[in-house]
């Protein structure tokens, strides 16, 4: 496997299980997009195949930082880098060139050279993107729950057209010439937005105040089940992957003892470890039985009758529900959640609980795997260690 390969595998498993769900832009989507771009960079200027690989490593962890904190994140990130290449064998000149390029993507810093242009345009290119409004809002929405500020829409265009149109500029003669006009395109946009803003302070100037102060309560509201559920699921995940680690480690257990230790023990000789073997297995085949039940689908199904959909007693966001409707009768009811947003935030608090309670079954049911496999453990090591000593 190579370098690369390996360098995308060890970050994405790192942002997975370290990097905190409110970075909604700074996470391995904007990393990959930034290795992706400096890819297209690299495939129309001449660079070695060593500088290019020096690039796409130091792109690769340019952000690993923030799954410490955002502040002074380069520096972190270095060291994740560092961590990583010492593990892989690599010479320190190498990695010193990698650590130049990450520390590159300061937003103040200059670039000196070609390679650091390259990861500047990369880090950037989202400027000349075509989806640049929703990756804006992201980072947006990712420093409003970082409490690094929240932003009005008037203040939040105004900062995006300053930086565009006066303290960004691309250094590659191949972002100058296929990304720069994209740029433009976007700051006509931004523009256009600015205007809508003004008219509209123009002509409802009183009560924009209110409509504003409802429209950041809801975005407070949906961020705050946003967040919720991601959460939710990635304990999930991480509930499964400890269970299906503890099944393929009793698997691995339990078919060396079949294959090797009790073919033995109809040998005389070997009676005295008839109990311990007996032991291993059994505690092996218990944690299989409870990883297995904790990572078995439990789908709560529940009976109703139309008058219960009338009267909003079913949870239309949770399929154990609505697969027993007919399309029709769930398309009328959709309509009808659609419009009314308490109704929204009810089936949400609905299927929140009802996760959670998923969640709770789960973990017990791990917890109690982990002590059947330790107690097992133990006992086995113990019951050996009296077998031999009883000789």
């Amino acid at each position: 496997m190579s370098i690369l390969q390996k360098a995308k595998n060890y970050v994405e498993i790192l942002f997975k299980d370290k990097l905190s769900s409110v970075y909604f832009y700074h996470n391995f989507i904007h990393t990959a997009y930034t290795v992706n771009k400096a890819e297209e960079i690299m495939k129309n200027t001449p660079v070695s195949e060593e500088d290019q690989e020096k690039v796409l490593v130091a792109l690769w962890f340019h952000d690993t930082g923030y799954i410490e904190c955002a502040l002074n994140h380069e520096e972190r990130s270095v060291e994740v880098m560092k961590a990583f290449l010492h593990q892989e064998n690599y010479p320190e000149n190498y990695i010193a060139d990698v650590e130049k390029l990450i520390l590159a993507t300061k937003i103040h810093y200059e670039p000196q050279n070609l390679l650091e242009k390259i990861v500047k345009d990369a880090d950037f290119s989202h400027f000349a993107g075509h989806d640049y409004s929703d990756i804006s809002d992201a980072l947006r929405k990712e420093w409003e729950l970082t409490n690094v500020r929240c932003f009005s829409n008037e203040e939040w265009n105004a900062g995006n057209l300053d930086m565009l149109k006066n303290k960004h500029t691309f250094y590659t003669d191949y972002a100058k010439e296929n990304w720069e006009p994209l740029k433009k395109k976007n700051i006509k946009k931004i523009e256009k937005k600015l205007e809508k803003e003004e008219e509209k302070k123009e002509n409802k100037k009183e009560s924009s105040e209110g409509k504003k102060e409802k429209e950041k309560s809801d975005r407070s509201v949906d961020t705050l089940f946003r967040v919720t559920l991601n959460n939710h699921t990635r304990l999930s995940d991480i509930a499964d992957s400890k269970a299906n680690i503890l099944l393929s480690v009793n698997a691995i257990i339990i078919s060396v003892c079949l294959s090797v230790l009790v073919p033995k023990l109809d040998a005389p000789k070997n009676s005295h470890l008839i109990l311990p073997s007996f032991i291993l297995l059994l505690s092996s085949v218990l944690t299989i039985i409870f990883a297995i039940l904790s990572t078995k689908p439990n789908v709560t199904k529940t009976t109703f009758t139309s008058q219960d959909i009338v009267n909003r007693k079913v949870n239309l966001l949770f399929f154990g529900n609505f697969q027993q409707m007919l399309f029709d009768d769930y398309h009328n009811a959709m309509k009808d959640l659609i419009k009314d947003r308490d109704y929204i935030y009810d089936s949400m608090v609905k299927d929140l609980y009802y996760l959670g309670k998923v969640l709770n079954r789960k973990y017990k049911l791990l917890s109690i795997t982990y002590k059947i496999f330790m107690a097992g453990i133990i006992i086995s090591v113990l019951s050996f260690g009296a077998a031999f000593l009883s000789l």
